[in-house]
This record gives structure tokens, sequence and C-alpha cells, in this order.
């Protein structure tokens, strides 16, 4: 959707951008400091550009991701993804996982896809849009880098109930008080600039 701005006024919105400070992993209801989980992604490096198949310009699906072992007394795990650079007042969200099993260890390309109330292995919550699943990324041409935030919470037991398909603040106040640790990864996309893309891992010319 965000494709058709023309180059011109996505280039005038530059300086309008949610922020990091906004995304959940930042929120001071959850604790705002937490040990580190790991957590990666066998398709692109941390801070590295999204190869175009995740985004709309491409397939759009979403990108495989794999993590370490949550720390002891891990009930269940939820996944946030936010885009810290929309032009909107909040982060923008693109995928929300509620009740992913402690053991899970990765997601699979493509598997955040609308599940209906979820199957037991974890419930596909509604993007920004309301949607179901995976929001592909989606920026203004001109409007620079979008820094997109994988962010995975380990959560202990007794974390309240966010409902079925739930978004973005229902999860946000059901996690509140039971994030035992939290991994990030970013990943970066844009469009109308220079956009070099190389093997996971490297680094693009500055």
């Amino acid at each position: 959707m965000l494709e058709h701005l023309p180059s011109w006024l996505g280039k005038a919105l530059t300086g309008l951008r949610a922020g990091a400070d906004k995304l959940a992993i930042a929120r001071d209801e959850l604790g705002g400091s937490y040990p580190a989980l790991a957590l990666s992604s066998p398709a692109f490096a941390d801070g590295a550009r999204l190869p175009e198949r995740f985004t709309a310009d491409g397939e759009g699906r979403s990108p495989p991701l794999v993590w370490g072992d949550p720390p002891a007394g891990t009930a269940c795990l939820a996944l946030l993804v936010e885009d810290a650079d929309a032009p909107t007042p909040q982060p923008l969200v693109h995928a929300a996982i509620w009740a992913l099993a402690a053991d899970a260890g990765r997601l699979a390309e493509g598997d955040i896809a609308a599940d209906g109330t979820g199957d037991g292995a974890g419930d596909v919550g509604r993007n920004s849009y309301r949607r179901e699943g995976w929001l592909p990324p989606d920026p203004p041409t001109g409007h620079g880098e979008h820094r997109y935030a994988f962010q995975l919470f380990a959560l202990s037991a007794g974390c309240g109930d966010p409902g079925p398909t739930p978004g973005r603040t229902a999860m946000i106040d059901a996690m509140s008080g039971h994030v035992l640790a939290a991994g990030l990864l970013i990943g970066t996309y844009s469009r109308g600039e220079e956009a070099p893309v190389g093997p996971v891992g490297a680094v693009a010319p500055a």
C-alpha cells in the first residue's frame, strides 16, 4: 500500500518516525531490562537488509527465525515484529504470535500465517492492518531506512490471557510482570535508495 506514495511525499515524511523507544521491548510495564535471549535468522544478519522475498516487493513471506534455550521457568514465548520507523505515532505491527511452545526453538519461513484461533502450538495474532499473519514490510519510497524489530519474549507461568488472535496492546498487557528474558533482531528495508545486499553477516559498504 505505502509503495504507491509518491517519492516526494516519502522524503517529506523522513523526519516523522515512531521511534525505537516506543517498541514493545522498551515498554516500562514489561520491566525495561531483561536477560538476553539469543535470536537470529538464517536469512539475514542482525542490522542487515531483509531479502526482498520477505517484503511487499517480493513474495511477502515471513522470514525464518531461530533462538536459543529460554531460561528455566519459561512457560511460553511471545513474538512481536514492529517497524520502529513507520511514519505513525506508534510502531507499525507486522506480526504477533502468542503462546509459542517454550521448546519450539524456531519458526520456519512462511510460518507466520493466519491460523484462526491457533492450533495449540501458538496463536498468530493481528498486525496493524487488523489481519492475522505477516504484514510484509512496505515502507514509503524515499522515506529512508526502516528498522523492523523482531522481539521474542520468554514468559513465566501465570501471565494474562490476551484472548484469541491478540493484538499488540492485549499482548503487552498480558506479558506485564512476566518477562523472564527477551531477544531482539533487527532487519532493515528501504525503497528508492542504494541498498547493496551481501551474504548473511556481510557489512554493506558505507
